[in-house]
C-alpha cells in the first residue's frame, strides 16, 4: 500500500454514544486521530463520504462554498417570516426518493431524528398518484403509484408484454399498434444483456430506440419526452436508450415489489432541510466531522503524482492551504473541472473525458397560495407544456406543520413547487426560452403554461387570485439578460455518456470522485447515484489507506430471475452479431 497505514485500534478508538441501529458498531463521537480527509463539496455526495468516512474513524473535514445539501436542500425565503414564524420554505426543486433507491435509504436510516426508531428514514411518505396532465381541453390522467394486489405476480414475458400493452392503450389511449409498439421495445430492454445495454443501447437514441418517427404527438410527448426530460433530466433527440430505458425497468420492479426499498414515489413529511439536512448535519458534527462553511477550492496541487495541497478561498475573501492525507472531490462536475487543473488531468486522464460531460438548466419555482392546493396526491406532470413543467403541492405531506401559523407572514396555505426542466424552449405567451426571461415574465409564463393544463375544462383548477407570493430558485442570476447562468446545473446524459464517466477511484492514489457524473449502479444523475459513488470512493479511500473497518454497502440492481435466462441467451446473440429476440419479433 502506497497510502498513510489505518490501524485497527485507530477505527475502534472513542467509541461512544451512537444511536442503536442508526451507524456502524465503534462509531466514533468525537473528533478522530486518524487519518485526515478533506472532502470538497457538501452536497449528498459530500456529505455521505463524510459520514461513512466518519463512521471508519477518519478525521474528516468537509468544506462548502455555498449550502449544505447542494441541489437537494431547502432554504428559507429572506424576510418573510412574521411574529415568529419561519421564513416560507423554498427549494431548488422538488426531489423525489424513488422506491427503487437502495443506497440512500439506507444512509437515511443511520440519521437519527426525533420520535423516529428509523431516523430521517421515517419521514418518508408515499405521494399516491401521478397526475398526467394534457392541454386542449382533454380530460386529465390520475395513474395510481402503485398497482392492485395480485396484478402481475409473476413477470412471465408473454404475460407482461400483454400487459404493458393494454395498461399503454387503456390509461393513455394511444391507437393499438402504437401501444404494441412501445410494449415490445420495453420488452427488448427488458431482455437485453448488460453487455448490449452498454455496447448497443447506450449509444442508440432514446427516440430511434422507442422508434419514434411516425407515431402520435402523445406517444411522443408521454413516452419519448416525459422519461427524458423529467426523469434523466436529459436532451430527448440524443438521450441515451440505456440510461430512459433503466428507469423504465426501475419503475415497473418496482411497481411489482421487486427489490425495492418502498413505494414507487415518496416525498419527505417536513421541508428538507428540517425533516433531513439540519439532522443529517448534526449527527456528522456528532461523529466528529468538521465543517467550513463559506470556504470554496479553487485548485488542487499535485506533486509527484499525488495531491499535496488544495488552495482553498475562506468566507472573507483570504487564500489558503489545505493540506490532508486523502482528498475526497464531491464537486458538481460543472465546479469539479474548474479545478482539475493540467496537471490533474495529465496524471488521470479519465478526468479529461470527465471534463467534457454535459450539463444543462433545471430549476424551481415556488408559488406560494392563500389556500390549500391539492392539484393531485403526488406529481404532477404537464404533458404539453413547452418548458416540460412538473410540479407537487407540499404542504398536503407536511401533516406536524399548520403552515399558515409556522410560515410566513401567516397568509400562505400551501406551496406548489414547479420545476421548469427546458429553459431553451419558447413559451407560449411570450414566445421566448425562460433563459431569456425576466423572473417576473418567468412567473407570468408558467402561470400561463399550468393554465392551458389544469383551467382547460371549465374548471378554475388553479385560481391565481389565490397567489400570494413566489419565489424562484436563487441560483438563477442575469435572466433576461445577455449572460443569464446557473449555479446548479445537472448532468445530462446523451448517447455515448457512460465511457465519460469517470470511477470514484483516480489514477492519483489520494484523490477520490464522488457526485452523481460518477460511475454508479444507477446510471442516471439522481440522489441514488450521488450516495451510491461516494460510498465506492470512501471504499476506494480504504483499499487505499488498507484500513480494516467494514466497506460501505453499494447495492447493485436488483435482477428478476424471470429474465436471466432470456438475458443469457441474448448475451450469445450479441457476441454474434445478432438481434435481440424480441427486437425481430412482431408486436403482438
Amino acid at each position: 500500500m502506497d497510502a498513510v497505514g489505518f490501524g485497527r485500534r485507530t477505527f475502534l478508538a472513542g467509541a461512544g454514544a451512537g444511536v442503536a441501529g442508526l451507524a456502524l458498531p465503534g462509531v466514533a463521537a468525537a473528533r478522530s486521530s486518524g487519518p485526515r480527509v478533506a472532502v470538497f463539496g457538501g452536497g449528498v455526495a459530500g456529505m455521505t463520504a463524510a459520514h461513512e468516512l466518519a463512521e471508519r474513524g477518519f478525521a474528516v473535514t468537509l468544506y462548502e462554498r455555498r449550502a449544505l445539501g447542494g441541489k437537494c436542500r431547502s432554504m428559507p425565503v429572506p424576510g418573510t417570516g412574521r411574529d415568529g414564524r419561519r421564513d416560507l420554505p423554498a427549494e431548488h426543486g422538488f426531489r423525489t426518493f424513488f422506491g427503487f433507491y437502495r443506497d440512500l435509504p439506507d444512509t437515511l436510516r443511520r440519521i437519527p431524528f426525533p420520535g423516529n426508531a428509523g431516523g430521517v428514514h421515517d419521514n418518508l411518505v408515499p405521494a399516491t398518484e401521478l397526475l398526467t396532465s394534457f392541454a386542449g381541453g382533454r380530460e386529465d390522467l390520475r395513474v395510481p403509484m402503485a398497482l392492485p394486489d395480485g396484478l402481475l405476480p409473476q413477470l412471465a414475458p408473454d404475460v407482461l408484454l400483454r400487459q404493458v400493452r393494454a395498461a399503454v392503450e387503456n390509461a393513455f389511449h394511444l391507437p393499438p399498434h402504437e401501444a404494441a409498439v412501445f410494449a415490445q421495445r420495453m420488452m427488448v430492454y427488458l431482455t437485453s444483456c448488460e453487455q448490449r445495454r452498454l455496447g448497443q443501447w447506450e449509444h442508440t437514441t432514446w427516440p430511434d430506440f422507442l422508434q419514434a418517427r411516425g407515431k402520435s404527438e402523445d406517444y411522443r410527448r408521454i413516452f419519448v419526452d416525459g422519461p427524458t426530460l423529467v426523469l434523466s433530466s436529459t436532451r430527448t433527440e440524443d438521450a441515451s436508450a440505456h440510461v430512459a430505458g433503466l428507469v423504465f425497468e426501475r419503475v415497473l420492479f418496482t411497481l411489482l415489489g421487486r427489490g425495492a426499498d418502498g413505494p414507487l414515489d415518496r416525498v419527505l413529511d417536513l421541508p428538507t432541510n428540517e425533516a433531513w439536512i439540519d439532522p443529517w448535519e448534526a449527527h456528522l458534527r456528532d461523529l466528529g466531522v468538521e465543517f467550513r462553511l463559506g470556504w470554496s477550492v479553487e485548485d488542487l496541487v499535485v506533486d509527484r503524482g499525488r495531491i499535496a495541497s488544495a488552495r482553498v478561498r475562506d468566507p472573507d475573501g483570504g487564500v489558503g492551504s489545505v493540506e490532508a492525507d486523502y482528498y475526497v472531490c464531491a464537486l458538481p462536475v460543472d465546479h469539479a473541472r474548474r479545478v482539475w487543473n493540467e496537471d490533474l488531468l495529465a496524471a488521470d486522464p479519465q478526468l479529461r473525458e470527465a471534463a467534457k460531460l454535459e450539463t444543462q438548466w433545471m430549476a424551481g419555482l415556488m408559488l406560494y397560495f392563500d389556500r390549500p392546493t391539492p392539484l393531485v396526491h403526488g406529481h404532477a406532470y404537464y404533458v404539453n407544456s413547452p418548458w416540460s413543467l412538473t410540479s407537487i403541492s407540499q404542504a398536503g405531506f407536511w401533516p406536524d406543520r399548520d403552515f399558515p401559523a409556522d410560515y410566513g407572514d401567516g397568509t400562505a396555505a400551501d406551496c406548489v413547487s414547479v420545476i421548469i426542466s427546458d429553459w431553451d424552449a419558447p413559451g407560449v405567451l411570450f414566445g421566448r426560452p425562460a433563459k431569456q426571461l425576466t423572473p417576473e415574465q418567468i412567473l407570468q409564463e408558467v402561470l400561463a403554461q399550468l393554465r392551458q393544463h389544469l383551467n382547460d375544462s371549465g374548471r378554475a383548477v388553479l385560481n391565481e387570485s389565490s397567489l400570494v407570493t413566489w419565489f424562484l430558485d436563487p441560483g438563477l442570476t442575469g435572466l433576461g439578460g445577455p449572460n443569464p447562468t446557473n449555479a446548479d446545473e445537472l448532468v445530462v446524459q446523451p448517447v455515448g455518456t457512460w465511457y465519460r464517466r469517470p470511477t470514484a477511484r483516480t489514477a492519483v492514489p489520494n484523490l477520490f470522485l464522488a457526485g452523481d457524473y460518477v460511475r454508479a449502479p444507477l446510471n442516471a444523475a439522481c440522489m441514488e447515484s450521488a450516495n451510491s459513488s461516494a460510498r465506492l470512493a470512501v471504499n476506494a479511500l480504504l483499499d487505499r489507506a488498507g484500513s480494516p473497518a467494514p466497506r460501505a454497502v453499494v447495492h447493485e440492481l436488483h435482477r428478476v430471475p424471470e429474465f436471466e435466462l432470456l438475458k443469457t441467451e441474448d448475451l450469445l446473440n450479441y457476441r454474434l452479431g445478432l438481434p435481440n429476440t424480441f427486437d425481430v419479433l412482431p408486436p403482438l
